[in-house]
């Protein structure tokens, strides 16, 4: 079975999936989008209510923003994978709950191995959390690491710098060192590709730049 083939059946599993409450109240399930050969995966937290309408992830102010954010950086929404730790959109927009994101880790990890990118950006804290479960975001964003063979790079969710104006600033710079970061995890040996072992135990912040 190859990329686009895994990614499909994920989805389809994904529209009847029933592991957690959240598809009591969901409207679509929202698996994610983007080419199966993705440089970059970026991982959001959750559907919110445009997303639950339209069973596609970041369609609504966040989804403009960081459409914005890929254009600054000469690329498209299209070249990318979006996904999110949760499947389906937590009531009133809520933060996802641990037995929610456990029901979901499965299909996420099963992505990431199909897709196989270059370079994770973590959008928010609970997908840092995944990587990297004591980091404060504000303490790591911007900063590549290495955490099991994969290439984590920490920053703030699109819809914190639309509810904090002052993280904006912050948010651009982090996503102009993306193009130059895809270009240097190619170089590094621990890259993990379809037959790599994950063994590291221990994040290992890079120096890229």
């Amino acid at each position: 079975m190859n990329s686009e083939d895994i990614l499909h059946q994920v989805a389809d599993e994904v529209a009847v999936c029933t592991k957690c409450d959240l598809h009591h109240s969901r409207k679509h399930t929202v698996p994610g989008e983007g080419p199966p050969d993705a440089e970059i995966m970026f991982i959001g937290e959750g559907p919110g209510f445009h997303e639950n309408e339209q069973g596609r992830p970041f369609v609504g102010a966040a989804g403009k923003f960081l459409e914005q954010l890929l254009a600054s950086i000469s690329m498209q929404r299209e070249q990318v994978f979006i996904a999110n730790v949760v499947k389906c959109r937590p009531p009133g927009n809520r933060d996802p709950q641990t037995e929610e994101l456990a029901a979901c880790s499965d299909y996420l990890e099963r992505q990431i191995m199909a897709i196989n990118p270059k370079v994770i950006a973590t959008l928010g804290r609970f997908s840092l959390q995944r990587y990297l479960p004591n980091a404060k975001i504000s303490q790591v964003h911007g900063q590549a690491v290495r955490v099991k063979g994969r290439l984590i790079f920490p920053m703030y969710h699109p819809a914190a710098a639309l509810h904090q104006p002052s993280l904006k600033v912050t948010v651009e710079a982090d996503f102009a060192a993306l193009p130059k970061l895809v270009q240097e995890a190619a170089k590094i040996p621990e890259y993990v590709d379809q037959t790599t072992q994950e063994t590291e135990e221990e994040p290992k912040q890079l120096s890229l730049f």
